[in-house]
Parts: C-alpha cells; structure tokens; sequence
C-alpha cells in the first residue's frame, strides 16, 4: 500500500470513533445494556483484522488463533491507532448513556 497521510489518518480516526459511538449509543438506547458495544467491539475487531473465515476458528482454533496473534502483531501504528479510535467511540457511547441515565433521561 502507499503512504497514510495525517490528514487521512485524522479522518479515519475520526469516523471511527463517530460510527462506533453511534451504533453503541443505538444499541444501548434499544437493548439497555449499557457496555454492549465495549463488549462486542473486541469481535468486531477481529473480523475487521482476521483473513481466515469465521468458522475456522472452530475447526482448526490452533492454526487460526495463531495466525490472529499474528496479523495483530503485523499492524501498522496508523492501524492500531484507528481501531483504538473505535473502541474508544463505543466506551464513550456507554459513559455518555451512563450520565444521561443517571440525569433522569430513559430512552425506550
């Protein structure tokens, strides 16, 4: 791949952060389970980072967990930084809902 400008990295940062703070906020409002998103985040990031197919983690877990484990290792700073974007979003979603609840605001 080519060069990652700052720019493109503040962006993606950015919109990271706005989507998973989006969809946790939603999903907290709808399931009332204030953490859900920081919960299923770590999953989403393995589908995100994982080049095997879902299942093989079931048929051959050594092989798949091992080859995880390294394509973790293998990311780039720009990508990590985007992912920890994200996770930072849907913590933000849960603290946000967490204040708003203890404000007297309930949603559904």
């Amino acid at each position: 791949m080519g060069t990652f400008g700052i720019a493109q990295l503040l962006i993606s940062m950015l919109l990271f952060l706005v989507l998973f703070f989006g969809i946790g906020f939603l999903l907290n409002m709808l399931l009332r389970m204030t953490w859900i998103m920081a919960v299923i985040y770590p999953v989403i990031t393995i589908l995100i980072v994982d080049e095997v197919r879902f299942i093989q983690y079931f048929r051959s877990p050594g092989e798949s967990f091992s080859g995880l484990g390294n394509r973790f290792t293998s990311l780039a700073t720009a990508d990590i930084l985007i992912l920890s974007a994200g996770m930072a979003g849907a913590i933000i979603a849960g603290l946000v809902m967490r204040w708003l609840r203890a404000n007297g605001y309930r949603m559904f």
